[in-house]
């Protein structure tokens, strides 16, 4: 029985000795100091990727605003360009004769169409939406939308040649591209 007793000892002490250990270890002051300095990095790291998380965000944000504020009018923009061509259309349909023998009634008609339809640029003007008027310049896909192709020898190939319908910018963004008819036949540009 007393070899028992002994056995169960040695167990113990061999148990308490390992856990004596750890507990030494872990009481080791440079061991404690080595895994906070660890501790510390990795919550510094982790500080620093949010802090940046954190400006990435902001940024984009003011950006997202700024667009918002800069192209939120776009859609009514859009729906606005057709009562500017209509009042181009309107007022290019008098002949000219028309209008300089203008009197009276009719006169003050044209008179308060074409006031109308620069009033309307301007306010259009004030939402950074502009007119682009492409004649004579190179064919941009980003801009134009080339209808058809006109044969002409004396322009460079790819030239506006024809404005059917013009275009609109807002900022930086196309509204609608300029319809275009784009001569072909000549020199390369």
């Amino acid at each position: 029985m007393n070899d028992f007793k002994n056995a169960d000892d040695s167990a113990d002490a061999g148990r308490s000795d390992a856990e004596t250990a750890a507990a030494a270890k872990e009481q080791d002051p440079f061991v404690v100091l080595e895994a906070l300095k660890t501790e510390n990095e990795g919550l510094k790291d982790r500080l620093l990727r949010t802090l940046a998380d954190m400006e990435n965000l902001r940024r984009r944000t003011e950006k997202e605003v700024a667009d918002a504020k800069s192209y939120g009018v776009a859609n009514f923009a859009r729906e606005m360009l057709t009562v500017a061509d209509n009042l181009t259309r309107a007022l290019a349909s008098v002949p000219a004769e028309a209008r300089a023998g203008a009197e009276g009634a009719f006169k003050t008609l044209m008179e308060g169409l074409e006031l109308t339809e620069r009033d309307l640029a301007s306010r259009l003007e004030r939402f950074s939406v502009k007119k682009i008027d492409p004649a004579g310049q190179k064919f941009d896909p980003n801009l134009h939308e080339a209808l058809f192709e006109q044969p002409n020898e004396s322009l460079p190939s790819g030239t506006v040649t024809q404005v059917v319908e013009p275009g609109y910018v807002i900022g930086e963004r196309v509204l609608r591209p300029a319809k275009v008819g784009v001569s072909r036949g000549g020199p390369r540009a």
